[in-house]
């Protein structure tokens, strides 16, 4: 029988305000909100399912930011991951490389979209983000960028100049420089069309001759799971073939079985020319990646000893060691059909709520779906309903108005359900 939520305490509990204290007091207070009523801080996790410090237990749609796909504390890449660790915990990135490097390597050429058979490992999504654009401008001689409101590809300075949430990027516009030319996001479920959308586009990037390439996420996932219309992405790989522009694809929240395919690009048939992917990549060990046709990536120079851009922590064994085990999950546990599946169930629950008065749409696709509400207070409320009993969910959209759905793609089919009923359950209270 399948486990849920079991809530014990007050929430957040004694322990969790306790730590609450502490953590105000040494922390950057920009870094972690803290309330009355929120957060809780986590103790353990184990598939679907989330213990935190005073022994409450909570059904997690979040998989930690779309992290944990393959199950929170799964057995196969915990056991690979200490493996590894008692052999060899840390490499010497750029030059003393490792056999499991050459081993992820050769097996992400194996699963992505053919084409895509040159990589650079990096740690964080940002960081993945940032050696894309390096690329483009190496394989272009171009230093522009066209990107779209509402994207988000991280909090570094480089990742922050294509960035489409004015948030967070307006306390640092002065050593920004030149941001990137901001295109619509065409939304499926506003009636936009992808012939319309891709219109706006090209008149927009028509009389420039300095664009490298257009960044784009296949579905927004930090600016409120929002589907282009089916096409959208084949129209911009034309259109990019049309101007002479890149195609740089941030994969990083929608890869590796969380929208049904293994990457989110397969279900529009098309191939960037550059890949973005992290999250669930190492399920919970941080590593992240780019993945280049090679004519794109060899525009890098031949290293003579100085690479142009790496990182102390570049190719880690372990986060090698953890990505090829997350892999090995994903095929032996079939996640990303399994996403597919669930996701049509998942999706049909969802349009129910459609009929509460303080629901204003939902859309998703797969495990990746979003619940948008009528203004970013009422979707906090949900948030601090759903947790104080048992169930984790987090807020999207520039303006935090769309509660974000992304569970661990094993997450139990009761479990599952249950989590729904008390996110309905959370919506009807906040009514």
């Amino acid at each position: 029988m399948e486990e849920l939520e079991r809530i014990v305490t007050a929430v957040p509990g004694p322990r969790s305000r306790e730590l609450a204290s502490a953590l105000r007091a040494h922390e950057s207070r920009n870094v972690t909100y803290l309330g009355d009523d929120f957060p809780v801080f986590w103790e353990s996790a184990s598939g679907a399912l989330v213990r935190d410090v005073d022994e409450n237990r909570y059904l997690d749609l979040s998989a930690a930011f779309g992290v944990a796909n393959a199950g929170h504390g799964n057995p196969y890449v915990v056991t690979a991951i200490a493996r590894q660790a008692e052999r060899l915990a840390h490499g010497m990135g750029d030059v003393h490389p490792t056999e499991t490097r050459v081993r992820l390597l050769e097996k992400l050429g194996d699963i992505l979209p053919e084409g895509l058979d040159k990589f650079f490992l990096a740690t964080t999504g940002s960081e993945a983000v940032e050696a894309a654009l390096k690329t483009a401008m190496l394989a272009t001689g171009k230093a522009r960028f066209a990107a779209y409101r509402g994207a988000y590809h991280g909090l570094s300075l480089g990742a922050l100049t294509v960035s489409g949430i004015d948030t967070f990027v307006d306390p640092f516009c002065k050593v920004l420089g030149e941001r990137a030319i901001l295109l619509e996001y065409p939304h499926a479920l506003a009636g936009t069309t992808a012939e319309a959308a891709i219109a706006s586009a090209r008149a927009e990037l028509a009389l420039r001759d300095d664009v490298a390439a257009i960044l784009i996420e296949p579905i927004q996932g930090r600016g409120g799971c929002i589907v282009p219309p089916a096409g959208y992405l084949a129209a911009v790989r034309a259109l990019c073939d049309e101007r002479g522009m890149l195609m740089i694809v941030d994969e990083i929240f929608t890869g590796f079985g969380r929208t049904g395919t293994r990457f989110a690009v397969e279900h529009d048939r098309i191939v960037p020319d550059i890949l973005c992917i992290g999250k669930a990549m190492g399920n919970g060990f941080p590593i992240s990646a780019v993945a280049a046709r090679a004519s794109v990536m060899d525009a890098w120079p031949m290293s003579t000893g100085e690479a142009l851009h790496t990182s102390t922590y570049l190719g880690n064994p372990m986060g090698c060691a953890a990505a090829l085990a997350t892999i090995h999950e994903h095929e032996r546990l079939a996640l990303p059909e399994r996403a597919r599946r669930m996701g049509l169930s998942l999706g049909s629950r969802l349009d129910g709520m459609r009929a509460l008065r303080n629901v204003a749409g939902v859309r998703g696709r797969g495990m990746l779906w979003g619940i948008v509400m009528r203004d970013g207070a009422v979707a906090e409320s949900v948030v601090k309903r759903a947790l104080a009993t048992g169930l984790i969910v987090l807020a999207a959209g520039p303006s935090g108005d769309t509660i974000s759905l992304s569970p661990p793609l094993t997450i139990g089919e009761g479990q599952l359900s249950r989590a729904i009923d008390l996110l309905e359950a959370a919506v009807r209270s906040v009514e």
